[in-house]
């Protein structure tokens, strides 16, 4: 029988050895099975869309939007030149940021900004006013000279309305007596333009000051919020999400601002080659209808098409210049737009139709031209809060 022998002090070192590498290995092992998990969970919070399952806080939700709305209907001479200062600060925000950067005062920066859009905007209605009224003062003289140029169509239009009422009667309906001549109205189209100057004047002042304060200040709400957030990972989280969406705006708006102008220069191109009188004011027309998808294009394809009528005559040489601009709306809408903005700033096409007709009963013209530029908004803030994530995924296109 051999008597076995105490370790000696090499093989408890060995053993010591061993059982570190034993717990390195466990605990490296566990730690990457952590990060693994961790990874995971933070990919899977990314893509999470919860949506709220509680009927108290659909309730409460439904509540305060549709007290939001109210508000807005309400005081909307108040509210517009807010809403309107809020897009053009983060339109202008990135001017101001550079003029920060080469050393140029915040303030100094805010003015000139001011004093950019005060300009371009009284330079266009001082450079476009005069066309503007020589046009609208040809309506009344053009207009009847229009008809009977077109009185070739009358004897299709009159047969159309025989076969109408003639279907009518098979039907077993009464016979349609014709529907009385519409009484001609005189209107003064300068006039009902320029009627609302004094209010139109009030509501810009009030933009200017607002965009002003907003440009110089307008982070000292971010500050104050970051100071009474409790935890350092709320502060951090307020100001990414702050930046975020105000990068993505800031980008978004001057990308549609920028293709617009294109637009706007194709389009006075075009009218100028085809003969038509103040390509200028064309090539405005088209930059500020294009800021309202699909039903500015409507209008801006009437109009052009008046526009041809009224240079060129009753011709086929009429449809040329609507046929390019609609051409250019074609190349912008489907190919320039979506190939720029990217999957991220695509929006529901469902969701700018009804976002166009609900603010254009809200506020009117301006509404309507702030419906999409406010749909964005909503759908980038929406994409980078988790709570809301679910409607900007509505939203998408």
């Amino acid at each position: 029988m051999t008597k076995s022998q105490d370790p000696t002090p090499h093989d408890r070192v060995v053993a010591a050895e061993k059982r570190s590498e034993f717990v390195t290995t466990g605990e490296q092992t566990i730690g990457a099975v952590t990060e693994k998990k961790t990874f995971a969970a933070a990919a899977e919070d990314d893509e999470d869309m919860p949506l709220p399952t509680d009927p108290k806080t659909i309730f409460l939700g439904g509540l305060f939007f549709f007290t939001i709305l109210t508000v807005l209907y309400v005081a909307s001479e108040i509210i517009l030149p807010l809403v309107l200062a809020i897009v053009l600060k983060l339109l202008l925000q990135p001017l101001v940021r550079f003029l920060e950067g080469i050393h140029v005062p915040r303030p100094i920066g805010a003015i000139l900004a001011v004093v950019l859009v005060l300009a371009v905007f009284g330079g266009m209605i001082s450079m476009l006013a005069g066309p503007a009224t020589t046009w609208a003062g040809r309506l009344p003289e053009a207009i009847p000279k229009l008809q009977d140029s077109l009185s070739f169509l009358k004897q299709p239009i009159e047969a159309v309305q025989d076969m109408v009422r003639q279907l009518d009667n098979l039907a077993g309906g009464q016979p349609a007596s014709p529907p009385p001549a519409p009484a001609v109205k005189s209107m003064n189209l300068v006039g009902a333009v320029f009627s609302s100057t004094a209010v139109a004047t009030s509501e810009l002042l009030t933009t200017l000051l607002v965009l002003f304060y907003l440009l110089n200040s307008g982070e000292t709400f971010l500050r104050r919020l970051v100071e009474i957030l409790p935890r350092f990972k709320d502060k951090r989280q307020a100001v990414e999400l702050s930046a975020d969406v105000e990068r993505n705006v800031s980008i978004y708006l001057l990308t549609i601002t920028c293709i617009n102008v294109l637009v706007g220069c194709a389009t006075g191109c075009v009218m100028w080659l085809c003969g038509v009188a103040n390509p200028v004011l064309w090539g405005a027309v088209a930059f500020v209808v294009n800021f309202v998808p699909i039903l500015g294009p409507t209008v801006g394809i009437v109009i052009f098409l008046m526009a041809g009528i009224l240079s060129l005559g009753v011709t086929w040489w009429a449809l040329l210049p609507v046929g390019l601009y609609l051409c250019i709306h074609i190349i912008e809408g489907e190919i320039t737009t979506p190939m720029v903005l990217a999957r991220r700033f695509t929006i529901n096409p469902v969701a700018v139709i009804l976002a166009l007709i609900f603010w254009y009963w809200m506020w009117g013209i301006t509404g309507a031209i702030l419906a999409v530029p406010m749909l964005a908004i909503t759908k980038i803030i929406c994409d980078d809060l988790r709570p809301l994530r679910a409607i900007g995924h509505l939203l998408e296109g």
